[in-house]
């Protein structure tokens, strides 16, 4: 009777390797696309007397890149720190973890190295205080929001906004080497952006959420007043966005551009509110999204064609 020699071994199941791209899904690139484009506008609207050379520009480009690193550093830590809840989650079970193209633990080192060296570059491409500035917006997303907020309390977008909201700081800091009125303005157009941007996506993935037993604020406090605080936040980000023009930060074309912008999005939040038609909060989002990217491309160019002035 034949037998099966000790030293032949048995096919053993296809162990898939992680490529370039997938460590680069960790990253979440969208979002670090938002970081480049708010980082860019802190860094071009910052006060600036040394002339432009090929050496600030090689350095300015390089404090760029290391503030989009530190925040897809810290997206890499928020897919460790969740990958149990992205695997329940119908938009995130896709990601690299759940999904066993990446390793929890890879995920994490990837995520601390890269934190700490973007760190480094920008603190030695810039200066100190952005440096400071970007670890504490690596450290506020990733362990504050992450892993004390998001699963805590329905006001995790609320405080955890500021992470998403320091990139233009960050930028300005890059430049000026100082925290100023108008950087911390910028600040704050993001940060009240943020939980009407989110919580028009929470309605819409509301049964996500909820199987992922996450407090977001429609899984609390329920559709109508989540309704409710979009359209309070609106509100008060449609005058906000217009006060760069009242601390002479910009002219009175992007004063009026950005008075139109505000009415806009407050309309969409009205028309939420007012509606019990949820299929009215996907356009809300993403009108949020043309919002936010045209206000500081009205920024920019406003600068860039009249001066600001």
């Amino acid at each position: 009777m034949s037998q099966t020699p000790n030293n032949i071994i048995s096919p053993a199941e296809p162990y898939y390797v992680a490529s370039a791209g997938d460590f680069f899904q960790l990253m979440k690139p969208r979002v670090m696309s938002l970081v480049i484009f708010t980082g860019f506008a802190g860094m071009y609207l910052a006060p600036n007397e040394a002339p432009i050379t090929m050496s600030s520009l090689l350095l300015g480009a390089i404090s760029l890149f290391a503030i989009a690193a530190g925040a897809g550093a810290s997206g890499a830590i928020n897919q460790w720190y969740d990958r149990d809840i992205d695997a329940v989650m119908k938009r995130t079970k896709d990601r690299p973890i759940p999904s066993g193209r990446v390793q929890s633990e890879e995920a994490l080192a990837l995520g601390i190295v890269i934190s700490i060296l973007s760190v480094l570059l920008l603190s030695l491409s810039a200066n100190l205080l952005a440096g400071g500035l970007l670890a504490f917006t690596i450290f506020f997303y990733a362990v504050i929001y992450s892993v004390w907020l998001k699963r805590r309390t329905p006001q995790n977008i609320v405080i955890g906004g500021a992470a998403g909201a320091l990139p233009p700081m960050v930028g300005w800091a890059a430049v000026s080497g100082a925290i100023s009125l108008e950087s911390i303005l910028l600040f704050a157009i993001i940060f009240i952006w943020t939980p009407p941007h989110f919580w028009a996506l929470a309605l819409v993935k509301n049964d996500d959420y909820k199987a992922a037993n996450i407090p977001m604020m429609p899984v609390v406090a329920g559709v109508a007043d989540t309704k409710q605080q979009i359209f309070i936040y609106a509100l008060i980000l449609a005058p906000l966005g217009v006060a760069p023009y009242f601390i002479g930060m910009s002219s009175a074309i992007y004063g009026a551009v950005s008075a139109i912008l505000g009415l806009w999005f407050l309309h969409g939040a009205w028309k939420l509110k007012r509606s019990d038609n949820l299929e009215l909060a996907m356009p809300l989002f993403k009108v949020s999204l043309y919002y936010l990217s045209l206000i500081f491309l009205g920024l920019i160019l406003d600068r860039a064609l009249l001066g600001g002035m």
